[in-house]
């Protein structure tokens, strides 16, 4: 590998990437889903639309939606068997030796998620700092339609080696342990204020967040004015509150998504015992025994 940060928390800028394209495998993850207007408004769709509009030479779409998730489950964007993930890594031009780097035009929540979903199995990946709109305001081109994507030579005689050591997720029962005091660790909401109190729509059965839970927006790692991942010293001011929190960090929103931008940033502040609760709360809300918080009015 070539990327810069070793680290399993690695990102990338631009410029960066710029020097490095041709030799790159980079898979845009976006995925679209709105804010929900109101309470059960679940509406989502593939992000290949936008991309086909708009995407850094060379890139291509991996549908989060569809194949990168497992199907039939219960909950969108359950994770994927270690050695389907590769496998399907392998179909997208990925090999053992070559740098793979992750971009969306959501904010960094959809690369953030296929980072940690390869992070989870030992494959090393980088997110770009910014995605698509960093690259345009940097004046990097971008190109349009169905491309053909030529490999720039594919190492197809190697194989990743999967990992199994890392314990990346966390479960309903583990999570309601924590809730209730009955296991150590810290529960921590990565969705905005409001959606956490419950008093905006929900996209879920029932508003609110887990008993126990704090509150770190995982919007909140992102620098308004740049739109770019927080500097590593006001990165480690933000997460400061669950530096030193019990463990493991146990991350959620409301289908794993924001959630692995906020584990992005814990690790990268030097956390390494995080999780992501994957069904989220559209698992937990969907079951009437589970108890919610919201606000007190």
């Amino acid at each position: 590998m070539t990327l810069p940060d070793k680290s399993v928390a690695s990102v990338v800028d631009v410029a960066w990437l710029a020097r490095h394209l041709p030799e790159s495998v980079i898979l845009d993850a976006t995925a679209v889903l709105p804010a929900p207007e109101f309470d059960g408004d679940y509406r989502l769709e593939s992000g290949l639309d936008r991309w086909r509009e708009a995407h850094i030479p060379g890139s291509r779409h991996t549908d989060l939606v569809g194949e990168f998730s497992t199907h039939p489950a219960a909950q969108h964007f359950t994770h994927l068997a270690p050695e389907a993930l590769a496998e399907l890594l392998g179909r997208y031009g990925s090999a053992a030796g070559r740098d793979v780097v992750l971009y969306d035009t959501g904010g960094g929540i959809w690369a953030a998620r296929l980072w940690w979903s390869l992070r989870a199995v030992g494959i090393p990946a980088a997110v770009l700092d910014g995605g698509l709109d960093a690259w345009r305001a940097a004046g990097h081109p971008v190109v349009s339609g169905d491309e053909a994507v030529a490999l720039q030579n594919p190492d197809t005689s190697t194989e990743f080696v999967i990992e199994s050591g890392l314990d990346a997720w966390a479960d309903a029962d583990e999570v309601a342990a924590i809730s209730t005091g009955s296991a150590p660790g810290t529960l921590v909401c990565a969705l905005g204020r409001d959606q956490f109190l419950g008093t905006a729509p929900t996209r879920y059965t029932r508003r609110g967040h887990i008993p126990n839970s704090l509150n770190l927006p995982a919007r909140s790692l992102i620098a308004s004015d740049t739109g770019l991942l927080a500097a590593d010293e006001h990165l480690r001011e933000t997460v400061r509150p669950l530096i030193d929190a019990p463990g493991p960090v146990v991350v959620y929103c409301g289908g794993g998504i924001s959630a692995a931008l906020l584990a992005l940033g814990l690790v990268r502040a030097g956390r390494d015992d995080v999780k992501i609760y994957d069904g989220s709360l559209e698992e937990w809300t969907a079951d009437p025994t589970r108890p919610v918080g919201i606000a007190e009015h």
